[in-house]
């Protein structure tokens, strides 16, 4: 599993070419390009980076609108005013039947996510008196309902998971920490590759969460396990993956580069893989660290701070998922037990179906059928 990270002198060598990359294929231009309802797409997202919206949120916001405009002028729709409700209806007609490469639709995620941002855009058009009224204000969005984490990992799967980094190499240790991380605070993956030097205090056992999302900081715990292995890693291999001295990125790659989200999740992908589970990466650690804590008699509320949801019903997925309790319940308290209570009190097994007489039991509720 583990690698020997690339030496440095190696590493100031990556930008260095040895053959002269080929000419690059001029792409055609896009012809929505040239469309009217760009300008006024680049205003609204101008506008909402001044409002302080995160970076994530107006690039995805463009993304959307990109791909409405093309819709548009391939039907000659090119300014405001030809958006009204019954377009906006056609096209999320569109989108609801427009099918993948592999044949499959949009999922219902997929279809809001493209949906939510025309909303807002429409919004703006008609407070910017672009637009005489809001087309999309009686838009219905599709629900997306509540799903379950399709990997519910026991305690027992991620012991198992973590034990797959070899520690005797150089970056297993650092797997190791990272695994360790995620699994003892339940932060995200954007969160974790984004974490530097000063947001980690091992000797108080916190970590300071920068611009979470909805760009909120946070101040959680880190388990002592979890403190033991990123001290070792700081030790004994980080500042051999260094490169730049004013890199202050906390968990570095075999570069000396801060991870990316993707590859930050294929690393963690890849061990999931080794240690036989077959789906999830980096949430179903958060899962787990929420679950475990939550069977271990953890107030919801604790967790709903750990996690950093802004609303407890986010948080509450998780009473579903954890089962442990729910089970010691039902069998405390439903009646349909292999052992029923007698007049004094005492403790009596049912017998079992091949008795010497051949009958079942009829006072207490009847036998095992």
């Amino acid at each position: 599993m583990a690698r020997t990270p690339v030496p440095p002198e190696k590493r100031k060598k990556r930008g260095l070419r040895k053959k002269p990359r080929a000419p690059r294929t001029v792409r055609a231009a896009d012809p929505s390009a040239a469309n009217g309802l760009n300008a006024y797409r680049k205003a609204f997202i101008e506008w909402a980076e001044a409002a302080g919206y995160a970076s994530q949120t107006t690039s995805t916001r463009s993304r959307a609108l990109i791909r409405f405009i093309a819709w548009c002028d391939e039907r000659g729709l090119d300014k405001p005013a030809d958006l009204t409700r019954q377009v906006l209806e056609r096209y999320q007609r569109h989108l609801y039947l427009y099918r993948k490469a592999d044949g499959q639709p949009l999922s219902l995620a997929t279809q809001q996510s493209l949906l939510n941002p025309l909303k807002s855009f429409c919004q703006w058009l008609a407070r910017e008196n672009h637009i005489l009224y809001n087309p999309a204000s009686e838009l219905t969005i599709p629900r997306v309902p509540r799903q379950l984490p399709k990997t519910l990992l026991s305690i027992a799967d991620v012991e198992n998971l973590l034990n797959q980094a070899d520690v005797s190499e150089i970056t297993g240790i650092r797997d190791r920490a990272i695994l360790e991380t995620l699994y003892s605070t339940g932060a995200r993956r954007a969160e974790l590759s984004r974490l530097t030097l000063y947001d980690l205090d091992l000797g108080r056992g916190t970590l300071m969460i920068r611009q979470g999302k909805g760009r909120k900081d946070r101040l959680i715990p880190i388990g002592q396990r979890a403190c033991a292995w990123v001290e070792k890693y700081l030790a004994e291999v980080r500042p051999l993956l260094t490169v730049r001295n004013d890199e202050l990125t906390l968990f570095l790659t075999d570069y000396g580069e801060p991870f990316q989200k993707n590859r930050l999740g294929d690393l963690v992908r890849r061990y999931m893989r080794h240690a036989g589970i077959r789906e999830g990466a980096c949430h179903a650690l958060r899962h787990a660290c929420a679950t475990h804590m939550l069977e271990g008699g953890c107030d919801i509320r604790f967790i709903q701070a750990l996690l950093g949801h802004s609303e407890l019903s986010t948080t509450q997925i998780y009473t579903q998922v954890s089962i442990g309790k729910l089970k010691e319940i039902h069998a405390a308290t439903h009646p349909a037990k292999l052992e029923r209570k007698d007049g004094n009190g005492a403790s009596e097994e049912y017998p079992d179906d091949d008795n010497e007489d051949g009958g079942r039991h009829q006072q207490g509720g009847g036998g095992i059928e």
